[in-house]
This record gives C-alpha cells, structure tokens and sequence, in this order.
C-alpha cells in the first residue's frame, strides 16, 4: 500500500513517473527532487530519474487493494502528458473501472490533451478528474475540464501564485488551493485565498485549503479565519457504471 502524505488522498498509485515543465506551477516540482532522491536510493522505478517512464508492472495494483480507498493517480507524473501513449491511458482507466470500489483522483496540466481524448475514454463513476490552475494565464484550463464527462470535476489551484479574479465554476465539484512550500516556495496572499473560498461558497462548492505553505509548512499550518476548510464532494460508492454529459 502506497500510503500518501498529501490532505485530500489517502494513497498514491504511480504507474507512470516523470514529467517535464509547462507552466509557472512546474517550477519547484515537488516530484522532480523526489524522483531524483528515488534514484539515488537505488529505486527500481526511479532508475530513469524523471524521465518519463510508464511501468506496465503497476498497472494491477490497485485491484489487489481491497479497502476502498482514496488514491492519487500519477503523484509522480502527468497522465495526459503528450509522450503518453493513448492505449496506456486506456489501461489506466481500465484498472479503475475494474477497481470500482476506490476513488480515484487524476490531476493533470494537460488540459488540451484531456479535452481532445475525452471522448475515447469510459469514464466510471469513480473517477474524479481535476486540473492544476496557478495563476491567470493559466485558467483557461477551467473551461476545458468543465466539458469533460467526469463524475466529479476539480481544480488544484496549489500552488497558487497570484489572484486568478473570478472562476468559472459551472460543472466544476470541488476547489483545492494551497500555498507553495519548500525552501524556494513563492508567496501566497490571504485575500487571494479568502476570494476563491467566498466563490466557492456562493457557488455551493466544496472548498478544501491544503496549507499556506512557506519555508516550514508545519509552522504556518492550514487554518484560515480560524476554520480548517476540508470540505470534498461526496464519495460515490457503486457497481461499475458510466457518467456522461
């Protein structure tokens, strides 16, 4: 069991590592340093560092994964990258459709290439798909996932790098946002934050904030307003099925 660190998963599922940088949010890829870290150790999945590498061995793992769970897909990589194959996008999405007792989360950067494969793929009811979105030039990402026929639409908008203005959120089940963190992490404003969240809540969509990150995230911690704000859509627990729109 891949047991994860990360608030809004319980555990991670990596049969695709590595990636490579496209927007403002890759700069201090927190995937990056630990793949390489991975490699240093001597990790049979990480002996080509952050190269992009698909491990068809991992493939089955979460069938054999039988707690339902929460499960990030590709912690450590982007599933739309374009130097995916489709037919191994295909495989992933039959692993969760088989493993229909989990939820799985997939989050990608690659909002053009999710629109463009969309419609070739089943989506099952247990799959939630969601975008990064870090700052304005960025946001655009928003309306191209809001047309993919996911079950739950969400955005990671972590980490967030400056005020997005408004968002549309028709067709969108969920909001993350976080601060950077790390020794070189950028900073966050409350006011940007406090804008989502009073979006989110006009809209009546859950509202989850990670962390206001910093050099110590530990010290800076995840209140705001005094409140910790968890809040996620409901889990769909199910045979398999289809969802379209």
């Amino acid at each position: 069991m891949a047991l994860s660190k990360i608030e809004w998963t319980e555990s991670s599922w990596n049969p695709l590592t590595g990636c490579t940088k496209i927007s403002a949010g890759c700069k201090n890829c927190y995937a990056e340093k630990m793949a390489k870290r991975l490699q240093a150790m001597g990790s049979p999945n990480y002996a080509n560092g952050f190269n992009l590498t698909m491990h068809e061995h991992m493939l089955q793992t979460p069938l054999r994964w039988r707690k339902p769970r929460m499960i990030f897909v590709n912690s450590m990589s982007d599933l739309f990258h374009e130097d995916v194959p489709e037919h191994f996008i295909h495989k992933v999405f039959d692993t969760m459709s088989a493993a229909h007792w989990h939820t799985f989360q997939v989050l990608t950067k690659r909002a053009d290439r999710l629109l463009s494969l969309a419609h070739k793929i089943k989506w099952p009811s247990n799959v939630w798909m969601g975008v990064s979105v870090e700052n304005i030039e960025v946001k655009d990402r928003i309306g191209k996932l809001a047309q993919v026929p996911a079950a739950v639409r969400f955005l990671s908008i972590e980490p967030l790098l400056e005020s997005i203005g408004k968002l549309p959120l028709q067709n969108i089940e969920w909001v993350i946002v976080g601060g950077e963190s790390g020794t070189a992490a950028r900073p966050i404003e409350k006011e940007w934050v406090l804008d989502i969240r009073d979006q989110c809540l006009e809209a009546n969509v859950p509202f989850f904030f990670k962390q206001w990150g910093g050099r110590n995230k530990k010290k800076t911690g995840k209140l705001l307003d005094g409140k910790i704000w968890h809040d996620m859509p409901p889990i769909i627990t199910s045979t398999p099925n289809y969802c379209s729109i």
